[in-house]
């Protein structure tokens, strides 16, 4: 069986109630006790019993969110001649606030017959691959509803489901699929989405999006190591002891190092549905011979995530010098020539593990990117020079640093310690067709980037190939209406980023990377405009201001903290 005529095989079972893989029918394996059954899903009630038709069209819509037995708390809102309804058509999800009203031209109240229309904004579609795919825009959709025995119901709607994102949310968990950098050979996070009831089958149903590949967000970056055909021996199951039995089969050849790799898809995607201990199977053996079960810890060293170590300061760049902002003495200049004023540093950056340093410096009227070894140590001036230069970024392992020449021109630069640092260029023609480059951040785990581009937020996947070539794909604008004019973005989290805008409603923001949810933080005691962000996963965020730079860590904070003040043009930043 080839992939194309796997898939649509996959997604039929992920819209059914045990969502449980489809097992050939020759599976010489015994379930011992099988993953997903015997939980029975609370659905909602079905239509109020003399519900008027903008009403009815109104719970229908919230009766959506629930996905058990193909929809069947919104079949019920229907008559006998809309029972062919395409329910499996993909998921449009709106913003909190929708409205029911007569469509243009609908009958008058007397009649048996109606049009009603649903009115919003569409914030995105959740594909029938379990992957969110952003789209802010109008959102307007007619249903026909008829009068039979005195009660009102739908008797003709178009393909699809739509739901408030309230709803989805209750309705729906995010789940980190993994799959592999094809070039690193590490394994790289996909958010999914996958119904929430009944919840022990949601290990079988992430087994679904395993085999049925990576979402399109991450196309040309990631692959997996289930080939095509792949496919499970038997529905999952669980042994007395506690493990989550999953026997494979079609896996082709596979050598040793594909083999880890592959556990650590398996492995990673199913300890997000708390499967703690897993049994992988290859025809009925183990995948990894020396090992039966396998936990998270067992496979965490393959995953390309990566956070910067505690003991890495967070810096700033202000009055033209590099200078400490956590620890004990803020604002103190970094001893060498990135802090005692040899140079006038616009911007900067860190390794993940602090041992370089890239800086923007104005050179004359342009700017000129310097690379050094550690904090103290001197710098090299690379061969790059532009009117305008982005904060620089740096990749995972420290092997290369990114910056936008004059807002069109993505830049790399190769650094080791044998060679002077090479410069190299990004194929991001997606990225400069949307407009000037204002900032962009590359994610801690490597894989994408953030960049505000036209004062949009916009993410792209890295595509790379064997011989060298790079480039930004699948790039996607981010909750343009909610967000507003933004200034600079930053990783919070592979999965979360955080955005400083020019709209008053919300100076600070935070938004999945999928667009799914965005979040207002607090910025009471802020002074717009604000020019500079940083963020990283369990650090507190650091925000410029017109004052200076303030910090925030949530929680039981209230308000934001100022740690340098006097500062309005600081660049603070934390390793990455």
């Amino acid at each position: 069986m080839n992939r194309a005529a796997l898939v649509p095989a996959l997604l039929l079972a992920l819209a059914a109630l045990a969502g449980c893989a489809s097992v050939p029918e020759s599976s010489p394996v015994q379930v011992l006790r099988q993953v997903g059954g015997g939980e029975d899903a609370l659905v909602p009630p079905g239509p109020v019993a003399g519900s008027n038709p903008l009403d009815l069209v109104r719970d229908f819509v919230f009766a959506s969110g629930s996905s058990t037995e193909r929809h069947g708390a919104a079949r019920r809102f229907l008559s006998a001649d809309a029972e062919g309804w395409d329910d499996s058509a993909g998921l449009t999800v709106l913003d909190g606030q929708f409205d029911t009203v007569p469509a243009p031209g609908a009958a008058n109240p007397g009649s048996d017959t109606t049009t009603i229309r649903i009115r919003g904004t569409a914030i995105g579609r959740l594909t029938s691959s379990g992957s969110f795919e952003p789209g802010q825009a109008m959102f307007q959709q007619d249903v026909t509803v008829v009068r039979r025995d005195g009660q009102w119901r739908i008797s003709q709607l178009p393909p699809g489901v739509v739901v408030p994102l309230s709803v989805f949310r209750d309705n729906y968990k995010p789940v980190r699929t993994w799959f592999v950098d094809p070039v690193r050979r590490l394994a790289i996070a996909d958010v999914r989405h996958v119904p929430s009831v009944p919840a022990r089958a949601q290990a079988a149903r992430v087994m679904e999006l395993l085999l049925a590949g990576p979402s399109g967000a991450l196309t040309g970056a990631a692959v997996s190591l289930l080939p095509p055909g792949a496919q499970l021996r038997s529905n999952l199951t669980t042994t007395d002891d506690g493990a989550v039995v999953v026997d494979l089969t079609r896996l082709g050849d596979l050598d040793e190092s594909s083999r880890q790799l592959l556990a650590a898809q398996v492995v990673l995607s199913l300890s997000e549905v708390n499967v703690g201990r897993v049994r992988l199977l290859a025809d009925g053996e183990p995948l990894l011979p020396d090992r039966q079960d396998l936990t998270r810890e067992d496979v965490a060293a393959l995953s390309a995530e990566i956070e910067p170590g505690a003991d890495v300061p967070g810096l700033v760049v202000a009055g033209g010098r590099v200078r400490q902002l956590s620890g004990p003495e803020p604002s103190v200049p970094l001893p060498g020539v990135l802090g005692d004023g040899s140079y006038d540093v616009e911007s900067a950056a860190s390794t993940v593990d602090g041992r370089r340093l890239a800086a923007v410096a104005h050179i004359g009227a342009q700017r000129t990117l310097l690379v050094g070894n550690g904090a103290a140590g001197g710098v090299t001036a690379v061969p790059l020079t532009a009117g305008t230069m982005t904060r620089p970024s740096w990749t995972p392992t420290g092997g290369e640093v990114w910056t936008v020449l004059d807002s069109a021109v993505v830049a790399r630069v190769l650094v080791d310690n044998t060679a002077p640092p090479r410069t190299g260029r990004v194929n991001a023609d997606e990225l400069a067709a949307v407009g000037p480059i204002a900032d962009l951040r590359l994610s801690r785990d490597g894989v994408r980037v953030v960049a505000v581009v036209g004062g949009g937020l916009y993410t792209g996947a890295i595509a790379r190939t064997i011989d060298g070539e790079v480039a930004i794909r699948n790039v996607r604008r981010l909750r343009s209406d909610d967000l507003g004019a933004v200034v600079a973005a930053d990783w919070r989290s592979p999965e979360s980023i955080v955005a400083i805008t020019r709209s008053p409603e919300m100076l600070v923001g935070q938004v999945t990377v999928d667009g799914l949810v965005v979040q207002q933080i607090v910025s009471n005691n802020l002074t717009a405009p604000l020019t500079a962000i940083a963020a990283a996963a369990n650090r507190p965020l650091w925000v410029t201001d017109q004052t200076g730079v303030w910090s925030f860590g949530g929680g039981d904070q209230v308000a934001w903290r100022q740690v340098l003040g006097g500062a309005p043009d600081a660049v603070p930043l934390y390793p990455g």
